[in-house]
């Protein structure tokens, strides 16, 4: 039993914004900007310095160094349940996407009291801002855009675009006084090509050991590809690769390429330009990226450990200065990579990313903070790495196995990834379940197409090998989604499709034009849509959700958004701006300049004022949720069904919050667009048991001795149901002494 075990059962004391934890002298420099911008110009290197990451990260760790706080918390090992016991209904923010009143930014907006007090009736306790600190590159010393959604961060600082750090110690403060949490984004993956990438190349201190890159020798550089005029680097085409790789230069071609396109993304390496160094010389570097080539890969391994550095500062200003809760991990499955005996190097699933993330996860567990993890790996690395590494996970597992039940009406697939995941050891209490986010509808399904893939599994009355179940999973998702089924939804890349939830529902209902859509229409779409929210919210672990959820946005009309779809990142569709409380009814665009999408839910005050609206009835499944606290449950079975669109989950509750007696929790939903009648039978059943609804206290039945009860479902309806023997004692008040 660990100290925290033993003394500190509570839940987990708030972090709170404390002093600026830069020091004053530490701003970046005012410098002239009309020199040249290369390492010739001293002041222009100095710049780059002061506006380094790696810079701050010094500066920000050594105001922790020494401290008797940096011993007051338990951090070896993850605490899911503890974790939740902080915030287990998060609402994830898209910065770029959220309209706010004129002259107010999205800093501002989010720690509006106003707005957290909507978020407390509804039953949100926590807010997952996204990114908010500069993102982008440097081109010289003009900062040029975001590649990837302010994935691609280069600063410790808040990108003005979205506020100030005192508005973001604001949101802290604000949620704090309503009982709420914040949570913020550190990406251990990578950078974007600002300050630290330039020193890098420029070859200055421990700058290059950042990244995986790699000099190449001029004698070589026959082997790179000419970078365009205007552009600072060139993707490798697998020739190049291979060229590079049989001469010892680079690891080579990894085992898969994410967001490949051909003639953009062919390979995860990229060649820079001829870049002059601090020491005079001229050097050409290949750099590795996972991602886009605007976001290259951090080096977790390299002697300097400057990569480990830059990202643990960035993550100590987070919780320590700005006064978050817990922090989102990015990419944070591809820390390690290394050269293999025989085929692809070994990238996915490395020893590295486990140690790495355990340090990670255990520094901010140190400073009294959790951490949750975006890993679309296989179900066994979710696992290992959540045993030393992040707080939580996020569920790549049924995430797309939902929306095939949805667009099936037939559960099967789900019940396949909800039982796969318990025989391999992943308690449910430890995944984010969650409806949309920023993301693509992701349909990899990498744990049944790469490590199983060989595997044999029973669905649809044959067996089938894990690659089979993928290719048909992924079938049955873009036929039933896009295309004439749903023209307004789009393939992204190898990854999924780019759609919102209300734009799923539709295409699975049948229809083709978003703008003919009935009242009738939009009422039989929220019902599907709570549907889901009953999945995720009816079963151990967090329960997030975005704004694109909360008011049904549709997607953007692709002529819309043309300059953003040039690159072939189809996410941007599913993106729209969305006004909640409705503070700008005539905008337009947000202050980024993304397009305001239709919603069909109305803002949230439209809807907290009706008792049928989608809020209205999310409001009552969180109160379910609360009250007999389904979040930290135990999942213990994934029974079979009476009828293919039926789904049924069976948790143990806490016999604490029952007297003592054993209590068991059970979700039942109807996938399906029709009524359905059958019943609910589990080993886990006790008969002769009560079955309640958790919504209305009303008693339905009994178990009976076959250890089943009967239900009935509306389409796309669910319950919560309460199994619980009777109080011995109540019982005998009630009814008098038993012969």
């Amino acid at each position: 039993m660990t100290y925290d075990e033993a003394r500190y059962p509570a839940r987990p004391r708030s972090l709170r914004p404390q002093a600026r934890l830069r020091p004053a002298d530490h701003a970046a420099l005012r410098v002239s900007s009309e020199g040249p911008a290369d390492a010739g110009n001293a002041e222009y290197v100095r710049w780059l310095l002061s506006k380094s990451m790696l810079s701050d990260a010094a500066a920000i760790s050594r105001q922790f160094s020494g401290k008797a706080s940096m011993w007051q918390n338990p951090y070896a090992k993850p605490d899911a349940r503890r974790a939740l016991d902080t915030a287990s209904v998060w609402f994830t923010a898209y910065p770029i996407s959220l309209v706010t009143a004129p002259g107010t930014s999205f800093l501002a907006a989010l720690g509006d009291p106003a707005l957290w007090r909507a978020f407390q009736e509804i039953g949100i306790d926590a807010v997952h801002t996204g990114p908010v600190k500069n993102a982008g590159g440097l081109d010289g010393w003009r900062q040029t855009p975001s590649v990837d959604g302010h994935f691609d961060r280069i600063s410790t600082e808040i990108d003005p675009t979205f506020g100030t750090e005192e508005e973001f110690r604001q949101v802290c403060r604000v949620a704090a006084a309503h009982d709420g949490s914040v949570i913020d984004d550190i990406v251990p993956g990578h950078t974007g090509k600002g300050a630290d990438f330039r020193l890098a190349e420029m070859n200055h201190g421990d700058y290059p050991g950042i990244y995986h890159m790699v000099e190449i020798d001029p004698e070589h550089w026959h082997l790179l590809p000419d970078v365009a005029p205007g552009h600072d680097a060139a993707n490798l085409d697998a020739a190049a690769e291979a060229a590079l790789h049989e001469r010892g230069f680079i690891i080579g071609q990894l085992q898969r390429v994410i967001f490949y396109a051909p003639g953009i993304k062919e390979t995860n390496w990229s060649a820079t330009r001829e870049v002059v160094g601090v020491d005079g010389v001229a050097r050409r570097w290949v750099y590795l990226h996972y991602f886009k080539q605007g976001q290259p890969s951090i080096n977790w391994l390299d002697p300097s450990f400057a990569g480990m550095k830059l990202v643990i500062g960035d993550a100590l200003h987070s919780l320590g200065d700005l006064g978050t809760s817990a922090l989102r991990l990015d990419a944070n499955g591809f820390l390690g990579v290394e050269k293999s005996a025989e085929g692809p190097a070994w990238s996915e699933g490395h020893p590295l990313s486990e140690a790495a993330n355990h340090l990670i996860a255990g520094m901010v567990r140190k400073v009294g903070g959790f951490t949750f993890q975006e890993l679309n790996l296989t179900i066994e690395d979710i696992r290992d790495t959540s045993e030393v590494g992040a707080d939580l996970s996020y569920d790549f597992i049924n995430r797309p196995a939902y929306q095939h039940a949805l667009a099936t009406g037939d559960t099967e697939f789900l019940r396949l990834t909800l039982r796969t995941s318990l025989e391999l050891g992943v308690d449910p209490a430890s995944l984010v379940h969650a409806l949309q986010n920023h993301d693509e509808l992701t349909y990899e399904l990498v744990h049944w197409a790469t490590r199983h893939a060989e595997d044999v599994y029973a669905f649809r009355g044959r067996d089938t090998t894990g690659a089979e179940l993928a290719e048909t999973i992924r079938a049955d998702l873009t036929r039933h989604l896009t295309g004439d089924a749903g023209p307004y939804n789009q393939v992204f890349t190898t990854n999924g499709i780019a759609c919102t939830s209300a734009s799923v529902i539709a295409a699975t209902r049948g229809h083709r034009d978003l703008d003919a859509l009935t009242e009738d229409d939009v009422e039989q779409i929220r019902r599907a849509h709570l549907l889901l929210a009953m999945f995720n919210a009816w079963q151990p672990g967090v329960f997030a959700l975005s704004g694109w959820d909360l008011l049904g946005m549709l997607p953007l009309p692709a002529e819309s958004i043309r300059p953003l779809l040039t690159s072939g990142d189809t996410r941007w569709i599913e993106r729209a701006s969305h006004d909640l409380m409705g503070v700008a009814p005539e905008a337009t665009v947000s202050s980024s300049g993304v397009p305001v999408g239709r919603s069909l839910y109305g803002t949230i005050p439209e809807q907290l004022a009706s008792e049928t609206s989608f809020v209205r009835r999310l409001s009552g499944v969180l109160d379910v949720r609360s009250r007999h606290k389904i979040a930290t449950a135990r999942q213990i079975d994934i029974p079979a069904v009476a009828h293919p669109s039926m789904l049924v989950l069976v948790h143990a509750l806490d016999p604490a919050d029952h007297g003592g007696r054993e209590a068991l929790q059970v979700t039942v939903l109807n996938f399906g667009a029709e009524t359905i009648e059958g019943s609910v039978r589990s080993e886990t059943f006790t008969p002769r048991v009560p079955v309640v609804d958790m919504g209305t206290g009303a008693e339905i039945g009994w178990v009976d001795d076959l250890q089943s009860f009967g239900v009935w479902l509306a389409p796309y309806a669910g319950m919560s149901l309460l199994l619980c023997p009777a109080d011995p004692e109540a019982e005998e008040l009630r009814t008098g002494p038993q012969a």
